[in-house]
Formats: C-alpha cells, structure tokens, sequence
C-alpha cells in the first residue's frame, strides 16, 4: 500500500503553463494581423490598379475619331471655248489636298482613299489614293488628282445656267477606313466619310465657296 501511495507525480515541467498558452495566443494573433495586413495591402494595390486603368482607358487611350480635311482644291487643264464653255472631248483635272488627322496615342492605319465628284448628283469623276499610315497625333497629308469627264457635264441641262452665273457648282466625297490598335488591347476599326459642296469660277477656275460635313462610322 505504502509502494502504490508513494509514486511519484509528473514533473512541473511536463504539466501545461498558462504562460505558454498565452504566447501561443499572442503569436496566432500576430500572424493574423500581419496576415490581415499582407491581405489588405495587395487588395488596396489591386483596387489602386484598376481605377489607374479605367482612368487611362477613358482619358488617354480613349480611342478618338480620326479627322479628315479637305484643304484646297485646285483646277488645271481646264480647256473652254470663247472662254465660257468646257470643250468636249477634254478633260479637266482636278487637285485635292486631303489631311487626315490621328489624334490617337496609337497609328491609325487606313486603307485605300476614295475620292469622287459629283456634278448635280451624277459622279463625273473619281480617284483612289494609296494606303497609308497617320502617326499617333500626326497629320498625313496627299494630293489627289481626278479627272473629271467634261463629256457628262456638258450633257447636265443645269450647265447653261451655271455658266451664266460663271460658276459651276459640284460636289466632292471622300472616304477612308482604317483600323486603331492600341496596344493590342484596344482595337477599333473606323471609317470616316466626308462631303463637300464646292463652287468653282469657270474663269479663274479657283474654288470660290467651299462647305464641309464629316461623319465617322463605327
């Protein structure tokens, strides 16, 4: 009995410390803060990365309409008869200065240019101009020269009266369709389409009046 009552107890070292459960404690709630604020930290740069994004999408790489302009127009190899009427079988050729412009942060990359003429709704002439590329906020400008056929003005019963008046009134359509690539993210493809209404003296033959209207298409 006195063998059974005198076994020894367990050693204080082995029995749990309430100051071990603490520091336990401590270290699980250090490592969830520094957890929370890894966590917190990533998503404030993520949310941060985003907005930066958005922005730029709305304002920088916002993709912008190409312009195209119609500068001048000159009039060569105009032959008359009595210095009033275009003498049949001729042609007339006429220069047109077109720009376009990119008002992009990426090159916009157009196709042929289409340029015709048109005499009281009959096109009397037309012209294709090479592809080409507008740098980003470049201006490209080109020269093109179309030949009007004098034969279809002469058939107009309008042209009595314009050569009266010393003017002769024709209209001008310009198209160019490209594609806008920024990035490789951002891809959009664009035509632009422009008319012109145009007088021009038949004695100077400059252009007198001159109205444009630009329309894009997306």
């Amino acid at each position: 009995m006195e063998r059974d009552q005198a076994k020894p107890l367990a050693p204080v070292s082995d029995l749990p410390s309430s100051d071990d459960g603490e520091v336990a404690l401590h270290l699980k709630q250090v490592r969830r803060k520094k957890f929370v604020k890894c966590f917190g930290s990533v998503a404030a740069l993520a949310i941060i990365l985003a907005v930066v994004i958005i922005i730029l999408i709305f304002t920088v790489f916002r993709v912008k309409d190409p312009i195209i302009n119609m500068n001048g127009v000159a009039v060569t190899s105009l032959e008359l008869i009595n210095g009033t009427i275009p003498k049949p079988g001729s042609n007339i050729s006429v220069t047109a200065d077109v720009s376009v412009k990119n008002p992009n942060v990426a090159s916009f990359n157009y196709r042929n240019t289409t340029t015709m003429l048109y005499y009281y709704g009959k096109v009397v002439g037309d012209a294709r101009g090479p592809p080409g590329r507008a740098k980003a906020h470049r201006i490209v400008r080109m020269n093109i020269t179309i030949d009007i056929i004098v034969d279809r003005i002469l058939a107009s019963p309008n042209l009595v009266m314009d050569v009266r008046s010393g003017m002769l009134t024709m209209v001008s359509y310009s198209r160019v369709g490209g594609r806008i690539n920024i990035l490789n993210i951002i891809k959009r493809h664009v035509t632009v389409k422009m008319n012109c209404s145009m007088t021009v003296n038949i004695f100077s033959q400059a252009i007198q009046q001159q109205k444009c209207k630009r329309q894009v298409d997306v």
